[in-house]
């Protein structure tokens, strides 16, 4: 199974990659998540790993097997017959927007099982965190405008 979206964000791309890499805040802008525990310190950088909880879903473990700072990174997770890659893409859309695309790949021996049985929760929950993510950086970029504007 192979599922995308994309949400334009009225967001610098920056204030979009801040939200985006501070996994740990995910389950506070994301009914999709229920707990996301970094297993290590600093930034989030090839190697680094997270366990992530959701709803309806076995807790797993996240390694990033690719980074671009500021820009985009990639993490997967291997479970019996089945390893998936979730990618976080921040493009940068010019004065001050940005476009948030989020994918997540499927493989595997048990794969096409998985997909049938939980394709429809996977799709929606992507979509979720498309969404909550766009709510957020704006809300930060509304808070530093403000912090801005009063200075």
């Amino acid at each position: 199974m192979k599922f995308q979206t994309a949400i334009d964000i009225d967001a610098a791309p920056a204030t979009v990659w801040r939200a985006l890499t501070d996994v740990e805040s995910w389950p506070k802008w994301s009914a999709s998540m229920t707990s996301v525990e970094r297993l290590q310190q600093g930034e989030l950088t090839v190697g680094s790993t997270a366990r992530v909880t959701q709803p309806k879903l076995k807790a797993a473990v996240y390694t990033v097997t690719e980074c671009e700072p500021g820009k985009s990174f990639v993490w997967e997770m291997k479970a019996t017959g089945v390893k998936v890659r979730a990618i976080h893409l921040v493009e940068d859309r010019g004065e001050g927007h940005a476009r948030m695309i989020l994918g997540i790949e499927q493989t595997g021996a048990l794969s096409g099982l998985i997909s049938m049985l939980y394709g429809k929760l996977t799709r929606q929950y992507v979509t979720m965190e498309a969404e909550g993510l766009k709510k957020a950086a704006e809300a930060e970029a509304q808070t530093l405008e403000s912090g801005t504007a009063s200075d």
